[in-house]
């Protein structure tokens, strides 16, 4: 028998994949890193299209939405995570750019440097999504 209020295995099912996802492209970008310029440019690729879909989702309503549905509160705190979207896709794209440049090993060390900065505020991003996530549906996910 179902718990009333509780959150819906298939929404966390749905929630955990989206991270695991997500942490299995940041892996194969810092391992095409180690490839060459080529491969960390498809890689690269690769994880923006998975961004700017996530972000698009997100942003079209799902479990954000539905946060503040249940906690009206959180509209602001939301309205803060979406607005970090365009930031973080320009900052990837930034990353994707200097790649484009004739580089050596030292220029891509450099960018690969850039890359883990854009991880460290990317993370921060999605732990500042699911704080509010969490909150919505008033349970811890394990999230974090």
């Amino acid at each position: 028998m179902a718990v009333p209020d509780r959150t819906d295995p298939v929404i966390l099912g749905h929630i955990l994949a989206q991270h695991r996802e997500l942490h299995g492209q940041i892996m194969a970008v810092r391992e095409a890193f180690a490839t060459g310029p080529a491969a960390a440019r498809e890689a690269l690729a690769t994880l923006r299209t998975h961004l700017a879909g996530h972000f698009a989702q997100e942003e079209g309503g799902g479990f954000l939405e539905e946060s503040i549905a249940r906690m009206p509160r959180l509209s602001a705190a939301a309205a803060d995570v979406l607005r970090e979207h365009p930031r973080l896709l320009a900052e990837l794209d930034g990353v994707m750019a200097r790649l484009e440049k004739p580089l050596g090993s030292a220029g891509l060390d450099r960018v690969g440097r850039d890359f883990e900065d854009f991880c460290r505020h990317l993370l921060t991003h999605e732990r500042n999504e699911n704080a509010v996530v969490q909150t919505g549906y008033n349970e811890d996910l394990g999230l974090d």
